[in-house]
């Protein structure tokens, strides 16, 4: 099998489970819209839970996994098996360590600061009893940074080895064990929401310990259990590792320093803004991470297993398949995520104590998002390409100069627009940035390794183009003529919902030359066997 099919396997495979994750986390918002609904409680739990995402994607997903992968993946490939499992086990035995110390030192000075403060908590108002609830939920919530960290490290081994299954599948855990609290909160309405969001905190902790206790397990039947152990610490590959974390965390910390601004500016910008764009957010990613994620997630290994031979080549062409399908495929959601965007919140999330006037806030950052589906998902596909030579300096360097101009686009946004459209501009920015963050990276991929061929993978996508712009007016004529009052019943939004998608999906499927060419590589490959 080549390394393009192999990629496009294990992209569906990733994709498969992602997707399996991502509708089970669209039915948890579903419930947590209408239970806890779009208010300040909400907003809390959002920058609560931010602090252990940010962890998650610095050492869990982030600068940690994209050094230490190539540097683990060169071993496999040159048949160092045993080396290769004593430098993971020493990385993860350190930055386990590392991050236990870091939680308990932030779990005793929030307590220590909820204590020194409970006194007056009762006699706060609005804007200090949102501080108080964020600190309470954090406390619950920081040491959940450990177990996912833990767990992602270990989806990046298997990952490695080209095992996607179990990985693919530990989202999913999160999600199935936070449909099950809020399925009992269902029964709890006599609860207040700042109840609920403790009870929901306490139950992603849980889900955090069962996915890592899922990955070890998945790790030792797989032939490479993780054992504390520091034997190769002073190991070259071991400090090689490290440094290229350090250079990575230097942007990735960036990053995630201007993530929790934006949160912060959320929370200044309106008590709901926080809320609205963490449930667009949600929707957002929902073709995002079926496609882009699922594509970045096989060619990182892919790429590093053709740099450590160097075949440049044969990464050129894994790289320019997996764009040509991941744009084909991300430009009719972004299409239709523009036209059906207040239709599909209000089928998602409306209802309960998610009122209307939340339904039009979260569509208009939704809208605002949907451009940066095509964006993030290029970004997704061009960080690994440098991460694959072991080179975390140039997209940090990128990523530094985008920080500064999307931090001043979001405080703009949260003072001079108005208060109804603060959020939408947050969202713009993020977008804005991360579409110059992608065309800096393109250019100096191009000065890097040479011609990345972009002319012919553009005129390749052109009829795609075309595809997705055509179901995109032919939903916006549906909206208009067929369902021009809105929909009042959850009954009526999920029919005309059902409707618009099994429409517009028709047209495209119609019309892009996407569906055919997979049919026809399945056609092959049945042939072939």
């Amino acid at each position: 099998m080549s390394s393009a099919s192999r990629m496009r396997r294990g992209a569906g495979l990733v994709g498969a489970f992602t997707m399996a994750s991502r509708v089970l986390g669209l039915a948890r918002e579903m419930l947590q819209s209408r239970i806890i609904g779009a208010g300040a409680a909400q907003s809390a739990f959002v920058f609560a839970f931010m602090l252990p995402n940010l962890s998650r994607r610095l050492f869990g997903e982030g600068a940690l996994t994209s050094a230490f992968l190539p540097v683990f993946k060169a071993k496999l490939e040159s048949g160092r098996r045993d080396e290769a499992l004593r430098l993971a086990r020493t990385v993860s035995t350190m930055v386990t360590l590392l991050l236990g110390s870091v939680v308990l030192v932030g779990v005793a000075g929030l307590t220590a600061f909820l204590a020194a403060r409970g006194s007056g908590a009762s006699e706060a108002g609005a804007a200090s009893a949102r501080v108080f609830l964020i600190c309470d939920l954090a406390r619950i919530l920081l040491p959940y940074a450990v177990f996912i960290c833990g767990a992602a490290f270990g989806m990046a081994m298997l990952n490695a080895t080209g095992r996607f299954f179990a990985s693919s599948f530990v989202p999913c855990l999160l999600n199935v064990v936070w449909i099950a609290a809020l399925g009992a909160l269902a029964f709890a309405s006599e609860l207040s929401a700042v109840a609920k969001t403790t009870v929901v905190a306490w139950a992603v902790l849980g889900a955090g310990m069962l996915q890592s206790a899922f990955m070890l397990a998945a790790l030792r039947r797989a032939g490479m259990p993780l054992r504390p152990s520091l034997r190769g610490w002073r190991d070259e590959s071991t400090r090689l590792v490290w440094r290229n974390t350090g250079i990575a965390a230097v942007g990735a910390g960036a990053v995630q320093i201007s993530t929790a601004l934006d949160q912060a500016l959320a929370q200044i910008a309106a008590p709901w803004a926080a809320a609205a764009l963490a449930y667009a957010d949600r929707l957002f990613e929902l073709p995002l991470a079926v496609v882009g994620t699922a594509f970045g997630t096989v060619l990182l290994p892919t790429l590093s297993g053709h740099f450590a031979k160097g075949d440049v080549e044969g990464a050129r062409a894994a790289f320019a398949d997996a764009v040509r399908d991941l744009v084909a495929l991300l430009l009719p959601a972004a299409a239709a995520v523009v036209v059906l965007a207040p239709d599909v919140v209000a089928a998602i999330y409306q209802g309960g104590a998610f009122g209307r006037d939340d339904a039009v806030r979260v569509s208009r950052a939704l809208v605002c998002y949907a451009p940066g589906l095509v964006v993030f998902g290029l970004n997704k596909a061009l960080v690994p390409w440098f991460h694959a030579q072991m080179d975390v300096r140039t997209p940090v360097r990128v990523s530094l100069w985008m920080v500064g101009a999307n931090a001043a686009m979001n405080v703009a946004a949260a003072f001079a627009l108005p208060v109804e459209w603060r959020h939408s501009g947050m969202a713009c920015a993020t977008v804005a940035t991360s579409a110059a963050t992608t065309v800096v990276l393109a250019r100096l991929a191009r000065r890097r390794n040479g011609p990345m061929g972009w002319r012919p993978l553009v005129r390749s996508l052109a009829p795609s183009a075309l595809a997705a712009l055509a179901m995109a007016l032919a939903l916006a004529a549906l909206r208009f003529f067929a369902f021009p009052a809105p929909a009042v019943t959850p009954g009526e939004r999920f029919c005309r919902l059902a409707a618009e998608i099994a429409i517009g999906g028709a047209v495209w499927a119609t019309l892009s030359p996407l569906p055919r060419r997979l049919a026809a590589r399945l056609a092959r490959r049945f042939l072939r066997r």
